[in-house]
């Protein structure tokens, strides 16, 4: 992998710069402390694999901003890539993977960001893991391997060659050789059950031939049985039926008896009803006389009826025609009283008329008067619209010239209140500054909080998954113990069977199969205890957990307040440099404008206009005050005109009123003599007369009418007893008809029930001549019932024997194929028994790691050699003799041992000093990273050096530098980091990285 191109927006420390790596070949990253040198490194990891050293995921964003992008411009196996990965705050990344063909990119991303992912690693046959311990050298991690023990350092190594591989397999091989021994064991358990059980056959066929005997016995015995109970069954059917017919007949005759008694009743029913309507009929001739009075009252009501409704009818049009000629009355009173007013109101307007008339030679005097007063004030109007409008210009200008005093007032005011605010905020900066410290503090103990909230939480998903599978396996073995438990109350009961093959079972075995039962229950209880004291435990620690995540969660509720304050405090602070700047040029121009207002000298052509308009006004000498002095006379004597123009109205009223009397006072005679004939001659007085006349001739007395009334509703019952009469003399041959009907039913009746009664006698005496057999066939019936019983008890143990035959046949069958399970299982487990030894730490892991070492010290010693002048020499022991080795048995221990040998001997690595020790580090770890690039299958192009070379003295840097350069040949690129000067002078080609307020900046120095 050769970079291109690096492109940051947003990460970390950077806001927004790119890095072009074409033409870089060995170069130095450099720049002070906290400026953003490794920033730019974790940029590319965080591009490709989505991973660096920040804890949080939203930690790479530059502070106060939301979004962060990195484009990655890479070659790997002569092909152009480009990988783009964007965030937002609180969501997850977005990644697309593109490879360049011809002058544009075209996207390789699959669906989903690990599908892309994926894609990424296999295409650069690297991960992140290979990388940082090849490709990238860390900081802090160049003396990570030789400060260990040495028992250590091959766990070290086995995990940078990514051994735990082997170890998944050995764990693997181990677990399915644990349960090839389980399953061996289960079935040699099996097998001798089997065995056993197949061995029974004998028995099983003997037992089968006693049966077939003793059922054949007791089913001739039930034969036998059956035809003795089928002869009694018999004779007992025909009594039964005899006393059927003898039930039926009895209750047919209580039918009898109950429907003769019914129509008995019925009977003198009917003859009550007609005794009452003879009494009735008897009545007959009172009933008539009564009646017919009655009909006489009716018909004389009615006739008073009508009479009483042509009364009401003339009465109603007698008040009406009243109403009418009241209102009649009413109309011409009011219109006669309407033409007295009007007549007394024109002689009203008459005399008030007459003063006007009398002022005629006065207002002709005043018209004179302002016919002369009009023609001098017409000679100023045309003065005033000469001066008018330069008047107006004048009084504009003026405005304008103060508008512009005021403009240059409020100017001055407003940038004094506006530099008052500066110096108060130029004086808060100190203050500000040392709030935005304390809250960026507070922020970042937050956000530390927040990042171990996630492990808490993290934990505590842990700890219930943990409990979840404790839990699994206590109902599993509380599901196990249920069952041995169950096969436990079986093998109690008394010749109790096996619960496989449902065998009786001697005591020897019985016992055996008990012990072993209460051994695996005993087993289970334990199992199940100490699993409820794991789950105490797991609840007890997810309490904690959840109290601590509380806890911590309360703390963080005002951390996005917070940040949101910090981003505002950031962007004052930011803006604190313009404030000076804008103070300064403030001073200036309130300095200007106070030089103008006190001068005068704005505004200066207005004032010009202004001086020449007073000049032309002065030439036309227009007084207002004159001007006004005429418009008020003329004002005054206006009141000619009025007077005038009154005059001439009060004229023209004059004849019109003396024109409209004659009229008034002849509509006023004809309304007074209209309202005299309305009383006596008028068409609704006629009327009025005649309704009132037929009143009298109807005769109508309303006492009569009332008395006849109260006699009719007295004879009004005589009117329901006619009508009862008419019903009596219809109903009564109809129901002395009926009661005949009802005396030749009742001896019909009694004649079927002497019948029934002979019938029911002769059943009697045939049911005597049969005996009662129902206690015979009773107990025939049991009997039949108990060897029925017998002989099915009998069957079912030989379809029992019949169904074990069938069994034992199958087991032998499944003997033979347990039996080759039990071979195969025993071959499985030593096969996985040799790879779980094989796969283990003394197995595959070992030989890799001992044919790995030469290669490691090989490479070792030829970068030591180029840093120290070849003064020193590496060696890796793997063994070494124990403590308890004796002289004739040695006994030899693995162990990663590393002699060092230089111009003096050999001596520890603790003995060497600051320098000499980094070179040592720094040459095993770039072979490493070398053996490492290579196991993962692709070219180690990139070599990244981010180590700390504070330690090395002049002649150590440039030896070190001279080592870079001596394996340049080998890499594409190789980027170095350091703050130090004298280190970074050594190479032509420099990335500098200085950390500004708007975010670190990159500058390319050859």
């Amino acid at each position: 992998m050769v970079p291109q191109q690096l492109i940051l927006k947003n990460f970390l420390s950077y806001q927004d710069v790119s890095l072009n790596f074409r033409g870089l070949h060995t170069a130095c990253i450099c720049g002070s402390n906290g400026a953003g040198k490794s920033s730019l490194l974790e940029a590319i990891t965080w591009a490709i694999w989505g991973k660096c050293r920040a804890e949080s995921e939203d930690d790479v964003l530059h502070n106060g901003t939301d979004q962060v992008r990195v484009d990655f411009e890479f070659i790997s196996n002569n092909q152009t890539y480009r990988i783009i990965r964007s965030r937002q705050r609180g969501r997850s990344s977005v990644t697309e993977f593109q490879i360049k063909s011809g002058d544009h990119f075209r996207t390789l991303s699959a669906k989903g960001l690990r599908a892309t992912q994926e894609k990424i690693t296999n295409t650069l046959k690297l991960d992140y893991e290979t990388f940082v311990n090849s490709a990238y050298l860390r900081q802090g991690r160049a003396d990570e391997f030789m400060l260990r023990k040495p028992s250590e350092r091959k766990q070290i190594l086995a995990d940078l060659l990514k051994l735990d591989q082997y170890e998944m397999l050995a764990t693997r091989a181990k677990d399915i050789s644990k349960e090839a021994k389980g399953k061996i064991n289960i079935l040699d358990e099996r097998l001798q059950i089997l065995e056993q059980d197949l061995n029974q056959r004998p028995d099983v066929v003997a037992n089968q031939a006693k049966l077939v005997a003793e059922i054949t016995e007791v089913q001739a015995q039930q034969q036998q049985t059956q035809w003795q109970l089928q002869q009694l069954q018999t004779s007992q059917n025909q009594r039964q039926q005899w006393q059927k017919q003898a039930g039926w007949q009895q209750r047919q005759c209580q039918e009898l008896t109950t429907e003769i008694a019914r129509l008995e009743n019925q009977n003198e029913e009917i003859n009550q009803q007609c005794q009452k309507l003879k009494l009735l009929l008897e009545q007959e001739a009172v009933i008539q006389v009564n009646f017919q009075r009655y009909q006489t009252l009716q018909s004389q009501e009615t006739e008073l009826a009508k009479a009483f409704q042509q009364y009401q009818n003339l009465q109603q049009q007698r008040q009406d025609l009243e109403q009418q000629l009241q209102r009649q009355e009413n109309e011409l009173a009011r219109q006669t009283e309407q033409q007295l007013l009007r007549l007394e109101h024109l002689d009203k307007q008459l005399a008030e008329l007459q003063p006007i008339l009398a002022q005629q030679q006065d207002i002709e005097a005043d018209l004179d008067k302002l016919k002369i007063a009009k023609q001098k004030l017409s000679q100023l109007d045309n003065l005033q619209h000469q001066v008018a409008p330069l008047l107006q210009r004048r009084s504009a200008l003026q405005g304008d010239l103060a508008r512009a005093r005021a403009q240059c007032q409020a100017q001055l005011e407003q940038r004094q209140a506006i530099a008052k605010q500066l110096q108060i905020a130029i004086a808060a900066i100190p203050e500000q500054r040392r709030a935005f410290q304390a809250l960026d503090e507070e922020i970042f103990q937050l956000k530390n909080k927040q990042v171990y909230l996630k492990r808490v939480e993290e934990k505590g998903q842990e700890r219930g998954h943990f409990k979840e599978r404790l839990q699994e396996n206590q109902r599993l073995f509380e599901k196990q113990l249920r069952e041995l438990e169950q096969k436990l109350t079986l093998l109690g009961i008394p010749g109790a069977t096996c619960p496989l093959c449902e065998q009786g079972l001697d005591g020897h075995y019985h016992q055996q199969v008990i012990e072993k039962t209460e051994h695996q229950c005993q087993e289970l209880r334990n199992q199940i205890w100490i699993l409820k004291e794991q789950i105490t435990l797991a609840d007890q620690e997810l309490a904690i957990l959840r109290n601590e995540y509380k806890e911590i969660a309360d703390g963080l509720t005002n951390l996005e307040q917070l940040l949101q304050h910090y981003g505002q405090m950031e962007a004052e602070l930011e803006k604190s440099g313009e404030n000076h700047e804008q103070l300064v040029e403030l001073n200036e121009q309130i300095a200007d404008l106070e030089l103008s207002l006190t001068e005068g000298n704005f505004a200066e052509s207005l004032q010009l206009e202004l001086a020449a308009l007073e000049r032309e006004l002065t030439n036309l000498a227009y007084d207002e005050q004159t001007h006004a002095l005429a418009r008020s006379t003329v004002d005054q004597l206006r009141k000619g005109e009025i007077r005038q123009a009154k005059l001439k109205e009060a004229q023209s009223k004059y004849r019109q009123l003396t024109g409209d009397r004659p009229g008034l006072e002849q509509k006023l005679l004809a309304l007074r003599s209209q309202l005299q004939s309305l009383g006596t001659s008028s068409p609704l007085r006629q009327q009025w007369q005649q309704v009132s006349t037929a009143i009298s001739e109807l005769n109508y007395n309303n006492e009569t009418h009332q008395q006849l009334l109260g006699e009719l509703r007295r004879q009004q019952p005589w009117q329901l007893k006619h009508q009862e009469l008419e019903q009596a003399r219809q109903q009564l041959p109809i129901l002395i008809q009926r009661g005949q009907e009802y005396q030749d039913l009742i001896g019909d009746r009694q004649r079927a029930l002497e019948e029934r009664q002979g019938e029911l006698a002769q059943l009697e005496e045939q049911i005597r001549q049969y005996a009662d057999h129902g206690e015979q066939i009773k107990l025939l019936e049991q009997e039949l019932a108990q060897r029925r019983q017998q002989l099915d008890n009998l069957l079912a143990k030989k379809g029992g024997l019949e169904q074990l035959l069938i069994q034992i046949d199958t087991l032998q069958g499944e003997y033979e194929e347990t039996k080759q399970q039990f071979d195969q299982a025993k071959k499985q487990f030593r096969i996985h028994q040799e790879l779980g030894k094989a796969f283990g730490k003394d197995g595959i892991q070992v030989m890799i790691i001992e044919n790995i070492l030469p290669q490691l010290e090989a490479e070792t010693n030829y970068i030591l050699a180029r840093l120290t002048g070849n003064q020193h020499h590496i060696q890796f022991v793997t063994q070494k003799e124990g403590k308890s080795s004796t002289k004739n048995k040695p006994k030899m221990i693995n162990t990663l041992d590393i002699l060092i040998a230089d111009a003096q001997g050999t001596r520890p690595y603790e003995t060497y000093s600051g320098g000499e020790a980094f070179r040592i580090n720094f040459s095993i770890r770039l072979a490493l990273a070398k053996l490492l690039a290579q196991r993962s299958g692709t070219a180690l192009q990139l070599l990244i050096i981010d180590e700390g070379f504070g330690t090395q003295d002049a002649d150590g840097c440039d030896r070190l530098v001279a080592a870079i350069t001596a394996i340049a040949s080998d890499f594409a690129c190789i980027l170095t980091v350091t703050h130090m000067p004298q280190f970074r002078e050594a190479f032509q080609q420099r990335i500098e990285v200085n950390k500004t307020e708007f975010g670190s900046q990159l500058a390319i120095v050859s």
